[in-house]
């Protein structure tokens, strides 16, 4: 499970938001420092992080585990869950860099400033699975998100070796496999510009429908990630577009709602324990768990970037509330 939803304010202000659906909270704020010195869990090798970042993630063996967040350049990356897409690689390539697939947005976030450096150097990268695991691991199926202040959004797939990359100005990713069919499908919902059709969508741009749903289907109220999928493009499309970062985070948090999954542990194991959201201009960080149902700040100041330590913030999962005098 898991959604992605992308929001562009006016005065360009860019904020990633996304749920993380999952059967039990295993991530919370954290901060990451420069130089950080980690080992793979497949093979031990050891790497030397550049730069610093601030997402949800927790300790895993030698490494931290990232599952979203933002480095000191701005750049964003997501992980989500891919029903039945992924091929990863059993025998590693010596000349190429060999991670575990959850390990890739904290190689990413640790090492580039942008989208365009990752897509330079994204061919130097290997999707391990666990079989010849140091640590083993199974098949974790994952792909990715990633965007940066200039507004590019891409989706990283793992359904080619070597990882592909593809523009996604729609700005919505959930875990279906088949993007391009799942485009396909929202000409049932919403009228698609010519630009967005032939793939000349400009940066930035923040809507990629004519704003016309005359005539056209309603999405259906299913967790599916297909039907998460269309929900979340179809009510992005339609609502107002926001000022500012506060506005584009309401915008993003209300986007969520119609995608969060409910507990709801008779029908299904996992539902959306926490909901997340990146500034990427102001380097700030959004967080949610399920039963909070009250957002929790962080941001990477400048100040931080002399941090040395890792920080874990505790935040509890207990529902908060503000009582009126």
């Amino acid at each position: 499970m898991c959604t992605s939803i992308y929001q562009i304010a006016l005065d360009g202000s860019h904020v990633l938001g996304r749920t993380m659906d999952w059967h039990a909270l295993g991530a919370a704020p954290v901060f990451v420092p420069r130089n950080h010195v980690w080992r793979s869990v497949f093979d031990d090798h050891q790497y030397h992080n550049r730069y610093a970042m601030i997402g949800s993630g927790g300790a895993h063996d030698d490494e931290i585990d990232i599952s979203d967040g933002v480095n000191e350049y701005g750049l964003s990356v997501q992980k989500l869950t891919f029903t039945n897409g992924a091929l990863f690689d059993q025998i590693a390539d010596p000349n190429r860099t060999s991670l575990a697939p959850f390990e890739l947005p904290f190689y990413l976030l640790g090492n580039f400033k942008s989208v365009a450096e990752i897509e330079a150097h994204l061919p130097e990268l290997q999707m391990m699975s666990g079989e010849n695991a140091v640590h083993q691991y199974g098949y974790p199926e994952l792909h990715f998100v990633a965007t940066d202040p200039t507004g590019r959004i891409v989706a990283i797939e793992t359904s080619h070796q070597p990882l592909k990359m593809i523009e996604n100005p729609l700005g919505i990713l959930t875990n279906a496999f088949d993007f391009k069919r799942q485009i396909r499908q929202l000409d049932n919902y919403m009228t698609l510009t010519e630009a967005f059709k032939a793939g000349q969508v400009p940066l930035n741009t923040p809507r990629v429908s004519t704003g016309s749903f005359s005539g056209k289907k309603v999405p259906l109220g299913s967790y599916t990630p297909g039907s998460r999928f269309i929900r979340a493009a179809y009510y992005k499309e339609r609502v107002d577009q926001p000022a500012n970062e506060d506005e584009a985070v309401v915008s993003v948090w209300h986007l969520l709602n119609s995608v969060s999954v409910p507990k709801s542990t008779d029908y299904q194991h996992t539902y959306t324990v926490y909901r997340s959201a990146v500034s990427l201009e102001t380097r700030t960080y959004y967080y949610e768990p399920y039963n909070r149902l009250g957002l929790l700040k962080l941001q990477l100041t400048d100040e931080m970037l002399d941090w040395t330590e890792p920080h874990f913030y505790g935040t509890g999962d207990q529902l908060h509330t503000e009582t009126l005098a």
